[in-house]
């Protein structure tokens, strides 16, 4: 392959893009590798396509050795299959939908566990044909309120999705394993610096689910890490260790008055200068908080609910999300319309709508909270005693220094990620929504488990950029790179003639190869956008191509070198193997 700038579509810019957000967002258009087409949606220009094909291709090589066989879905898909799973209402506003001229309804294919698994009940009936894994590369579609990010968070990204098909629960695990391993694989190759961390399956389904992070300041996943074991989590699927279970040595609930208290910290202040309870030790940890929130259920009304949480905590609405999916969840403000719910001084003592607490909230705690009326706390309201939850919720924000719920020693750590890949064990949800049974080796029906794996394709060449990249701008992994080696021509006493003739020679010997044979353009401009752009070896034929040379520069760590012209050619074949 062989590209000349002279008549490539590319235009770099010199100025910082207004709208871009993240470092890939912005380098990415200032190298004219993509351009933005509408809000949440790219066209990928001739170099940002070379990228996405070779992270295409890897992800392509390892589907294939790890056994995959490679399909194609429609993006334009009918109703009654999502009605089928359920999904048609779970997915709520983020689906895009469409009547076509018929008055049919439609969705753009936001991924397709659905349509797999009526592919494989229409063409398979035995266990001679099992197991299966299903792959495919496509455009998927999600109607998200903010895109954000460029490519990080579009309404239209390209995916791999896989799905594997087995007849029993060993076999999911084992296809589950191997899809792992490969994806480590992938993000090894593509240079991408990553953790793996367990997740919670959302709108899916599934049983085990673990995502794939590249680690980023700019990433929307935040993450923990054990500082004693291996344990690492997306905040959503941390769960929260509850305290054993205690005797009630708490005394009678006493209520106080507490006048202009709202907040936690004003109840502690008031608390301790009064010494309710006989005590001057109040922290925001001895309150109970009583967060007020609505949710939307898919299809049906809305719900009040009540989540009681440590007064030192804040809800995460993101992890409340996930607990809740597919539900969604806000936090209610309308308290005139509920005056049975005295804001800023709810208790969970005789409440009227569904309570859920925090798992520090166990049998035989004594609180510190409202009294349901204004200007009213009570101490010594007990767990079990004076009020049970409804249940247990994972609603509260995790925090690093919290005891690590795996091995109890150690302490979280917080960190943040791109997620690039997502693995689940989806079980049977969607063989039993069609009633997907084959022939078993006895001669009975046998349901066939599945497992789900996704790879966000455009998302992973942004992810590799926020990772390689400097102050010039981006640095490609090699194996990633839209060219093997990009040639300058200074400009000057032949020095484009050679340069192409250089170029000619490392296209026939396999080597991808961007030349840079603008007419009238500055050397200064040309070495400008050979930084930017990125590849990781740069070949200037300048000055001292009358004595012979030519410059061998390495983009990372700026090493250059004189290099005889005629030995260029095997020096770089040599070096990049």
């Amino acid at each position: 392959m062989l590209l000349r700038m002279s008549t490539l579509l590319l235009k770099t810019l010199r100025e910082e893009p207004a709208d871009a957000e993240v470092p890939s967002h912005r380098l990415l258009l200032r190298a004219g590798f993509v351009r933005r087409a509408a809000p949440g949606g790219y066209t990928w220009l001739p170099l940002g396509k070379l990228v996405l094909d070779r992270v295409v291709e890897i992800v392509r090589e390892e589907m294939w050795a790890a056994g995959g066989q490679e399909i194609a879905f429609p993006s334009l898909l009918p109703r009654e299959p999502y009605e089928t799973s359920g999904r048609w209402t779970e997915y709520g506003d983020d689906i895009f939908t469409l009547k076509d001229r018929r008055g049919a309804d439609h969705l753009l294919a936001p991924t397709h566990e659905e349509m797999v698994t009526l592919l494989v009940q229409d063409m398979t009936g035995s266990y001679r044909d099992f197991p299966l894994l299903l792959f495919q590369t496509q455009t998927k579609f999600r109607d998200e309120a903010r895109p954000r990010g460029g490519l990080l968070r579009g309404r239209e990204f390209l995916m791999k999705d896989a799905y594997s098909f087995d007849l029993t629960e060993e076999g999911l695990i084992q296809a589950y394993d191997r899809m792992r391993a490969a994806y480590q694989r992938i993000f090894t190759r593509l240079g991408l610096d990553h953790a793996i961390v367990s997740a919670v399956s959302g709108a899916m389904g599934g049983s085990a689910s673990e995502e794939f992070l590249a680690t980023a300041e700019v990433g929307e996943d935040t993450y923990v890490g054990c500082t004693n074991c291996d344990y690492a989590a997306n905040t959503e699927a941390v769960t929260t260790p509850a305290p054993p279970a205690r005797e009630i040595t708490a005394g009678p609930l006493t209520v106080h008055d507490t006048p202009g208290t709202p907040t936690i910290a004003s109840l502690v202040d008031l608390a301790n200068a009064r010494r309710l309870g006989g005590r001057s030790d109040w922290t925001a940890a001895d309150t109970l908080k009583n967060v007020v929130v609505t949710v939307h259920h898919p299809g049906r009304e809305p719900e009040l609910l009540v989540i009681g949480l440590p007064g030192d905590r804040e809800v995460d609405l993101k992890r409340l999300d996930a607990t809740l999916a597919p539900a969604t969840a806000v936090l209610f403000d309308d308290f005139e319309s509920r005056p049975d719910l005295v804001k800023g001084y709810i208790g969970p003592q005789d409440i009227k709508i569904r309570y859920l607490a925090d798992p520090r909230v166990a049998p035989g705690t004594a609180w510190l909270t409202g009294a349901n009326e204004p200007g009213r706390h009570a101490t010594d309201v007990v767990c079990g005693r004076d009020f049970t939850p409804d249940g247990t919720i994972e609603a509260a924000e995790v925090r690093p220094g919290d005891p690590c719920p795996a091995c109890g020693d150690g302490t979280l750590s917080m960190r943040r990620g791109i997620e690039i890949g997502h693995i689940f064990q989806l079980g049977r949800r969607y063989t039993d929504a069609f009633k997907v049974d084959v022939l078993g080796s006895d001669g009975k029906p046998v349901r066939p488990t599945m497992g789900c794996y996704g790879i966000g394709l455009s998302r992973a060449v942004a992810a590799i950029a926020e990772q390689h990249n400097d102050a010039r701008g981006l640095t490609w992994p090699a194996g990633v790179a839209p060219a093997d080696v990009h040639i300058v021509a200074a400009g000057k006493d032949g020095q484009i003639e050679a340069a192409l003739s250089l170029a000619g020679t490392l296209s026939r010997a396999g080597l991808r190869v961007l030349v840079d044979d603008r007419p009238n353009v500055s050397a200064g401009v040309k070495f400008t956008d050979a930084e930017l752009i990125g590849i990781s070896r740069c070949v200037v034929v300048g000055r001292r191509l009358s004595e012979g040379y030519a410059e061998v520069r390495d983009r990372l760590t700026q090493e250059r070198r004189e290099v005889p012209l005629v030995d260029v050619s095997g020096v770089i074949t040599a070096e990049l193997g």
